[in-house]
């Protein structure tokens, strides 16, 4: 059995499996790591697994999984790779690193990171009578709702994402509560996880996205279950471009682990 380094880091309470794969110790394409790994009761147990490898371009690229092994934009995750690769000394409080979606550019002021993300066009923001689809580097289901703090986001959830019309790609889903004009409350049941997460930065941005169609205005403060983020861009054209995520990457523990 090979044993293994890892670093848990977190973005308001969505935890992540962090990897330095610079050696290429773990393939690259195997989701059954992740799946060993994310699992809560026989693994570390995580919202995702992230590694971190060398690129030619760009400062480092990730690779993120999520528990069932998908891979797939996480915005978060993305937050928490950037504050890794910086305790790494691959870079200072500045990069641009490549992930899933694309080449992504970041800040760190202390713990707090800011991250640009995807231009969201307008073919990827859908407008129905009672929800949007956007996909913000992952695809979401978006609802505006009063009250979510009652709601039992992991039944509803689910009920959407595997819907007829989702069940075979699967679809995040977000409940959204207006607060003010800048500022909402989301509660999100991720694809992969399965589960409600106490927070999803590429959520929180398709929120915030929909907010502003719905009468909002950008900046936009968003309240989540593991704590604040803030998402800012401009509508053109009914698309978001100059797209940023901000908020807090924590490092919680380093351990070993036998594969």
């Amino acid at each position: 059995m090979a044993s293994i380094e890892f670093y848990k880091y977190q973005g308001t309470g969505n935890d992540f499996v962090v990897v330095d794969n610079r050696s290429q110790k773990l393939y690259r394409n195997d989701k059954s790591i992740a799946q060993k790994l994310c699992d809560r009761k026989f693994g570390v147990g995580s919202d995702g697994l992230i590694l971190i490898e060398d690129h030619e371009e760009y400062d480092f690229e990730m690779i993120f999984f999520n528990p069932d092994g998908s891979q797939s934009m996480c915005g978060n995750g993305s937050r928490c790779a950037v504050k890794f690769a910086q305790f790494l000394g691959i870079i200072g409080n500045q990069t641009t690193f490549l992930s899933t979606d694309g080449v992504h550019e970041a800040s760190i002021d202390g713990d707090i990171v800011r991250l640009s993300m995807q231009d969201v066009a307008q073919g990827k923001i859908n407008t129905f009578p009672e929800h949007f689809t956007i996909n913000t580097g992952s695809p979401h289901y978006v609802i505006f709702a009063s009250n979510i703090k009652d709601k039992n986001v992991k039944e509803e959830g689910a009920s959407i994402r595997y819907s007829e019309e989702f069940a075979v790609d699967g679809i995040n889903v977000n409940f959204v509560e207006k607060q003010s004009e800048n500022k909402i409350s989301v509660r999100t049941y991720e694809r992969g996880v399965e589960d409600e997460t106490l927070s999803c930065g590429t959520g929180v941005t398709a929120c915030a996205i929909a907010h502003v169609l719905h009468g909002g205005a950008s900046p936009v403060q968003i309240e989540t279950l593991g704590g604040q983020l803030s998402v800012e861009f401009e509508l053109e054209k009914s698309s978001a471009k100059r797209v940023w995520l901000t908020g807090p990457a924590k490092n919680v523990f380093k351990g070993e682990i036998e594969l």
